[in-house]
C-alpha cells in the first residue's frame, strides 16, 4: 500500500494547470459543457495518442481500470487518491460484454456509454476509454503510463500490465478500498 497524501506540487504540473486553465474556459465557452465532457471519452487509438502526448510534455500519467458500474463513494475516494499520484489520471473502462463475463449476467446495471460519461464528469479524470478484453494488459503495454494503480484487493504483481510498466521504469501502486462501499454490496442491499 502507498501513503495517501498528495504529492508535492511539481512545477510542470503547476505550469500545465495555469497553461490549460484559460484554454479550458475557452473550450467550455466554444464547445459547451456537454461537448467538453464527451471529448474526454475517446477510442483506444486516441487514448494512447493523448497519453503519449502528455508524457512527451513531461507530465506523469496515472492509469487505472475497472467496471465502475454504480459510481459510489468508494470509487470517488479511490479515483481521488489515484489522481494524487501524478499529473493526469486516465481510466480504462470494461465494456458491457467484459463486465458481464466478470460479474455475471445481471451486470452491468448501467451501459458502457453511461458509465463512461459519469466517469468523464469527474474533475480528477482526464480521459476515459473502453476495453473489451478480460484485462487491459495490452492497452497498458501500449500506453505505458508512469503509474499503474488498482485497489488494495490486488497484489501489485497481479495487476494487469504491471510487468510492462515496471520494465519501462514506472511504478505499480495499490490504494486501500473504502470499507462498506462496493457496487455488489449496494445491489445486495437494494434487494
Amino acid at each position: 500500500a502507498i501513503p495517501l497524501r498528495p504529492p508535492a506540487w511539481r512545477w510542470i504540473g503547476l505550469v500545465h494547470f495555469w497553461y490549460w486553465l484559460p484554454l479550458s474556459k475557452f473550450l467550455f465557452f466554444v464547445m459547451g459543457a456537454w461537448d467538453l465532457l464527451r471529448s474526454k471519452v475517446v477510442d483506444r487509438t486516441e487514448f494512447v495518442h493523448r497519453i503519449r502526448g502528455w508524457k512527451s510534455e513531461g507530465l506523469s500519467v496515472v492509469f487505472t481500470n475497472g467496471c465502475f458500474d454504480l459510481l459510489h463513494r468508494g470509487h470517488v475516494e479511490y479515483l481521488s487518491h489515484a489522481a494524487d499520484l501524478g499529473d493526469v489520471l486516465v481510466v480504462a473502462l470494461n465494456t458491457d460484454r467484459s463486465v458481464g463475463q466478470l460479474k455475471g449476467p445481471t451486470r452491468p446495471v448501467q451501459d458502457q456509454d453511461a458509465r463512461a460519461l459519469v466517469l468523464a464528469a469527474l474533475g480528477m479524470v482526464s480521459l476515459v476509454t473502453l476495453f473489451d478484453e478480460e484485462t487491459p494488459e495490452a492497452l497498458v503495454a501500449e500506453a505505458l503510463p508512469q503509474v499503474l494503480v488498482k485497489g488494495a484487493d490486488y497484489r501489485p504483481e497481479e495487476i494487469a500490465g504491471a510487468s510492462a510498466v515496471l520494465a519501462a521504469g514506472g511504478k505499480v501502486c495499490t490504494i486501500p478500498l473504502t470499507p462498506g462501499f462496493s457496487t455488489t454490496s449496494i445491489l445486495d442491499r437494494m434487494g
